[in-house]
């Protein structure tokens, strides 16, 4: 199973041609769903809180496991996500309620599953020193992806582990975030996205694959680059080679940013 430690939030996202909207997100969830999509059993490591709370039960999301999430008195995380055209993130407001607990209720579960394989959504307020320092101790597999926001203070909080991840994903800006700190060579495997063009995979600092996500026009980009991450780790873990599993991960991020938004469910009654 992929346990994925992160946020699952309300989000709004806005755009200047008035697309975007309230919708369902956060990476933990799409990563999750992305990976389940695939064939692969995925659990979101999250906090929930009460206005969220009801999830598990939603459906078209009772295909995750759930046993993996914690619910708390209090709000959910909550985003502001405003995008130019181009689907470039250009500001970022929000309120992370009671995922300020994320960090205890990640180690808790790392120690209870110490032999499990992770992916850590390494962005506010996690502490990624501590959670990737507990992986790391249990010689767990783990891969890791950040958030531009907060990338260059997650990067250098998560440099030491770096060199164990089995996979890291980044786009652009955060690759040249992720070059000026570490040689290229030390990293296992690097997935490098840059939105509608080529996204990259890096073995060694040796490109390994490329593939362009076939033209969709675009509806909602947030969760995009998750989407990625989630299709990618399934296929990998199901033995696809790094080309195969890319070409299937951009097709289906390109057939993701063309589909409408996940609503928040309405909580079920009686």
């Amino acid at each position: 199973m992929l346990n994925v430690i992160g946020n699952i939030s309300r989000d709004l996202t806005r755009y200047p041609d008035h697309r975007g909207g309230v919708q369902l997100g956060g990476a933990a969830l799409f990563v999750s769903l992305a990976a389940a999509q695939a064939g692969r059993r995925a659990a979101p490591v999250c906090v929930l809180g009460t206005d969220l709370a009801h999830l598990p039960e939603a459906p078209g999301l009772d295909k995750l496991d759930w046993s993996a999430q914690l619910q708390a008195d209090g709000t959910s995380t909550a985003f502001v996500l405003e995008y130019d055209l181009l689907g470039e993130l250009v500001a970022v407001g929000t309120d992370y309620g009671v995922a300020e607990g994320l960090t205890a209720h990640a180690l808790r579960h790392v120690d209870l599953h110490p032999r499990g394989t992770y992916h850590v959504c390494c962005r506010r307020p996690l502490n990624v020193a501590a959670v990737l320092g507990r992986l790391a101790e249990h010689a767990a597999d783990f891969s890791v992806d950040f958030f531009l926001p907060s990338a260059e203070e997650m990067i250098h909080a998560a440099l030491p582990w770096l060199p164990k991840a089995r996979t890291l994903f980044v786009n652009t800006a955060e690759h040249r975030l992720l070059e000026r700190v570490i040689d290229r060579g030390m990293l296992s495997e690097v997935v490098i996205s840059d939105g509608p063009r080529a996204t990259v995979v890096r073995c060694s600092g040796r490109q390994v694959a490329s593939a362009v996500p076939p033209p969709h026009p675009p509806r909602e980009v947030s969760g995009a680059g998750d989407t990625l991450t989630g299709t990618y780790l399934a296929r990998r873990s199901q033995g696809a080679t790094a080309v195969q599993a890319l070409a299937e991960a951009t097709a289906v991020a390109a057939r993701y940013v063309a589909s409408p938004p996940l609503p928040i469910p309405a909580p079920r009654h009686g």
